[in-house]
């Protein structure tokens, strides 16, 4: 005997030692055996296309549903056997086995369709879509099967479907339902059904629309009705597996794509972690009543709670990070760990586990050919599976697996634990929660309610509980399914209790309040400060820190996704990692799809916002740097907006061409606060769209316009885009009143016009907004023409005392119409020495010293151009920062009271050193006469 057929022999006692089914294989078909061996099939990996053509050399789908059933159970079986074959003798890794498994299943569906569409085909004819094309059926595995993870002896989950109803096309005709129903029932016998050689696979079609209740197939259509008009939380879970596997694959792929909303919410959905637990809890309570605790699918710590756990975060992330959007689990972990959400050290846990019990499972099956997921009651079957698992522990003996096998399954509890466990509180703490929530769920405690209100530190509690018992009370709660009111009562003594510890406790949970009559109807927000203490903690944190930011979180609730990960909210991004972060937001959204885009770019923007006021608030972020996030922030969604106006209005009326071949373009320049990098919270952008084309050409397509209704339409677009009321709320007010001769004016104009109206026409105040003027979207040489512009306008030589003139008769007529001092608070803005003299003194200064100093064109905003004045020695040091000084303080007072959604105001006897240092700065510079009449009124 050669020592290849020693090795063969050993390998073949080996084998039938640890598998029942093995041992029957060999002893049957021992000639086979050898073939199988001498063909290195035993020895080669198998791959999709080997398996397929296994499958399809034994099977003849031309033959009848009788005739197939006999050779495809054999080749099943010898498929079968190979793949324990090399399981068991260590040759194939967990991967190996479960995909050749799943691609088994595959073929041998594929061949009983085939098989089944010819005998109902040659009776009935086809059914054909509306194109004339033969429609196949689609076939969707669910569960294991859809996500190539197939166990050795698993059923198989199976959902049909089709494309368009009709009828079919032969000489006896009946409805496609029907035809499809008739396909199904043959496939499912020639797979389901027990003959001697035994059966294919165990199909369970009960996961389709209204389970057994329903039809056996429905069209495309129908499926996406009934999932979005009655789709059950179960349902998402499972099609989070679903694939195509047989039939009209690309059919199989869209119905995927047409459930994707219905499986992945768009928003970040926690109610998961709450259904998962009911279902959880429903398990473990058939595992007790049937005495299986020892089964390593469902018992503690087995597969299905890791499944639990990835499946949970996809369902919950999935919709927001198409990444995750996988129905493999060990890729699904992976992405989990690299985006943060879950720490290395738990997917190795994992990883690991699931490994080593998807393979014991596999083993355990591999003995008898059976679906089972017990372990054994024996010492001698615990020894045999121990030989069967010596290659995946140390040592082969029953003690060392059985400890292999508590260790993974404790280590899968603890995360399951981790992840789905309810947030506790202290005992003090939940002894008062319990008694708020007892309060609260009755409506005759309204004595205890304000009792316990007050021991969390309430000022009024009478107040704080009348504003609870009017929620209570309100239309929305009574409106609440049980299961609704259940999570908002588990919400509200949380909410006391966080807002009880804030500086004033009143305040705070009246904020609070108000957001939450705005998402009391939406549980997965109500489940999200639930499920999450540190998310409770920064949302009421922010709240009673803002009313501003209280009121964005009131309208626009996703934005309480931005609450969950400190590291992002916190630290708002910059820079060229701004624009990522946009663009990957945009990605998957399809270019003609502008109501989407635009709810995503002002979502974009509230998230951005959210996150620069909470590093503000939370004083991690200078006051300057805020300015340059929100105004750096305006840009980019400003650009965002006018790519896309460009590309839909090019696609629809050709690109602006000139005689000479060139494309004519256009920017959008900032003014203000936005030209002058001093963006606030509530601003508006004040612009004015420029361009250089040309009075007598088109644009070059089909649909042509002139180059004056083109780019009048591209900013009208641009406006559109940023402006218009959605879902989503505005991304910005957009002010254009500052474009030449302001409301009468063009509201787009050349370059050249331009240029011509701020020579000839414009008014002094009109050069005073030019200085804080600057490109900040569109061509970058049509940008740098106009800076060039901007700084000949500027450096025009101007008379010193008529400049001042028309700069203080402006500043008079602005503090007469906005100044709201009375003699109690002062108006921060338009007050004697206040802040918008800081920026008229600048202003005028440029405008002067700018034929002779051409570093004061360099910069656009206010601090920058004082520091510049005095380092060319036009400005002391000594008043230089006192302005500084002043303006910094001025717009600090600004961004607060725009966070407290309030007027900046100051008492009267307030900052009373810094008015007086601004005042005397603009006397000597203008002389007293605007200040001495525009003191506030006395008494």
């Amino acid at each position: 005997m050669s020592d290849s057929d020693t090795a063969l022999e050993e390998n073949i006692v080996t084998v039938s030692r640890l598998s029942n089914f093995c041992a029957g294989w060999i002893q049957a078909n021992r000639e086979r055996l050898d073939a199988l061996e001498s063909d290195g099939r035993l020895s080669t990996k198998a791959d999709c296309d080997d398996i397929r053509a296994a499958v399809n050399d034994a099977c003849n789908p031309a033959q009848g549903v009788d005739e197939l059933m006999a050779p495809l159970r054999q080749v099943r079986n010898e498929r079968m056997f190979i793949i324990a074959w090399r399981d068991l003798l260590g040759q194939a890794d967990l991967a190996e086995t479960l995909a050749a498994l799943s691609e088994l299943a595959d073929a041998c569906i594929e061949t009983a369709l085939r098989c089944a569409e010819n005998e109902v085909m040659d009776r009935y004819g086809h059914v054909r879509n509306d194109a004339g094309d033969i429609q196949r059926l689609v076939v969707i595995g669910m569960g294991k099967l859809g996500g190539r993870e197939l166990n050795f002896s698993s059923d198989i989950d199976l959902i049909f479907a089709y494309g368009e109803n009709g009828e079919t096309d032969g000489a006896k005709s009946i409805e496609a339902q029907e035809f499809y129903k008739r396909q199904i029932q043959q496939v499912v016998r020639l797979l389901n059904e027990a003959t001697e050689d035994g059966f294919v696979y165990r199909v369970d079609t009960r996961l389709r629309p209204f389970g057994d209740a329903g039809a056996m197939a429905a069209s495309l259509a129908a499926m996406e009705g009934y999932y979005q008009n009655h789709g059950r939380e179960w349902e998402r879970y499972a099609w989070i597996k679903a694939r195509p596997v047989a039939g009209d694959i690309q059919g199989g792929q869209k119905l995927i794509k047409l459930l994707r909303p219905f499986v992945y919410r768009r928003y970040l959905d926690f109610s998961a972690f709450e259904s998962i637990r009911e279902m959880k809890a429903m398990i473990d309570k058939q595992v007790e009543q049937r005495g299986v605790e020892h089964n390593i699918k469902i018992g503690r710590g087995g597969i299905r709670e890791v499944e639990f756990i990835a499946q949970a975060f996809q369902l919950i992330r999935g919709g927001h990070e198409p990444e995750l959007q996988d129905n493999r689990l060990l890729p699904v972990l992976e992405k989990l760990q690299q985006e943060g959400h879950m720490p290395p050290h738990a997917v190795r846990d994992l990883h690991a586990a699931y490994e080593f019990l998807r393979r014991l499972e596999n083993r355990l099956q591999m003995w008898d050919d059976r679906q089972t997921h017990t372990l054994p009651e024996t010492d001698e079957q615990w020894q045999a599976l121990a030989k069967a698992m010596a290659t995946a522990i140390e040592g082969a003996d029953s003690d060392s697996l059985k400890t292999e096998i508590e260790a993974h399954r404790e280590r899968v509890h603890q995360q399951f634990q981790q992840v789905f466990s309810v947030p506790q509180v202290g005992d003090e703490a939940g002894d008062k929660a319990q008694a708020l929530r007892a309060a609260w769920l009755d409506e005759d405690q309204d004595e205890a309610g304000v009792a316990a209100i007050t021991q969390e530190g309430f000022t009024q509690p009478d107040a704080a509980w009348k504003a609870l018992q009017e929620l209570r009370n309100s239309g929305q709660y009574r409106s609440l399914s049980d299961r609704g009111r259940r999570r908002l009562g588990e919400l509200i003594p949380l909410l006391i209790q966080a807002t009880g510890i804030t500086d004033d406790p009143d305040t705070a949970l009246k904020r609070v309040l108000s957001v939450l009559e705005g998402i009391i109807g939406r549980t997965t927000y109500i489940a999200l400060l639930v499920e999450n203490p540190t998310a409770l903690s920064r949302f009421v944190s922010l709240c009673a820190a803002s009313s501003w930011i209280s009121r964005q979180i009131q309208h626009q609730p996703v934005l309480l996704d931005s609450l969950l990960d400190p590291r992002l909210l916190y630290k708002p991004p910059r820079g060229q990692a701004l624009v990522e972060e946009l663009e990957r937001i945009l990605a998957p959204i399809p270019a003609d799809d502008l109501e989407h885009r635009m709810d995503s770019l002002r979502r974009f923007r509230h998230e951005q916002m959210l996150r620069i006021a909470a590093a503000d608030v939370s004083n991690s972020m200078p006051l300057m740097v805020v300015s340059d996030h929100l105004t750096e922030l305006a840009e980019v969604i400003l650009r965002e907006a006018l790519s896309e106006a460009w590309d839909q209005l090019t696609e629809r009326y050709g690109k602006p061409t000139c005689a000479d071949g060139s494309v004519a373009d256009f920017i959008i320049v900032g003014y203000g606060k936005m030209g002058g990098l001093e963006l606030g919270y509530g601003s508006d952008l004040d612009v004015v769209f420029l361009h250089n084309g040309k009075s007598d050409a088109n644009t070059d397509g089909e649909r042509a316009l002139s180059h004056h209704a083109f780019f009048l339409r591209l900013a009208q677009r641009v406006i559109h885009i940023l402006a218009t009321q959605t879902g989503g709320g505005r991304a910005y007010e957009i002010d254009t009143r500052l474009r030449p001769s302001g409301k009468s004016g063009l509201l787009v104009t050349s370059l050249s016009a331009f240029r011509s109206y701020q020579q000839e026409k414009a008014w002094t105040w009109e050069h005073q907004a030019l200085v804080r003027a600057r490109a900040v979207a569109g061509d970058e040489a049509l940008s740098e023409q106009f800076k060039q512009t901007r700084n000949e306008i500027l450096a025009q030589p101007r008379d010193a005392s008529e400049l001042a003139g028309k700069v203080v008769k402006m500043r008079q007529k602005m503090r007469a119409h906005l100044d709201g001092s009375d003699p109690e608070q002062l108006d921060v803005k338009q007050m004697p020495g206040g802040l918008i003299d800081i920026e008229f003194f600048a202003q005028y200064s440029c405008l002067l010293h700018a034929p002779q100093c051409s570093e004061l064109l360099i910069f656009t905003d206010t601090i920058r151009i004082l520091e510049t004045l005095e380092s060319a020695q036009l400005l002391d040091l000594q008043t230089t920062q006192a302005l500084t000084g002043a303006y910094r303080e001025y717009r600090r007072r600004v961004h607060r009271a725009a966070l407290q959604e309030q007027r900046a105001s100051i008492g009267s006897d307030e900052l009373q050193d810094t008015r007086d240092a601004v005042s005397r700065v603009w006397e000597n510079t203008f002389g007293s006469d605007l200040v001495q009449h525009s003191q506030p009124p006395s008494d």
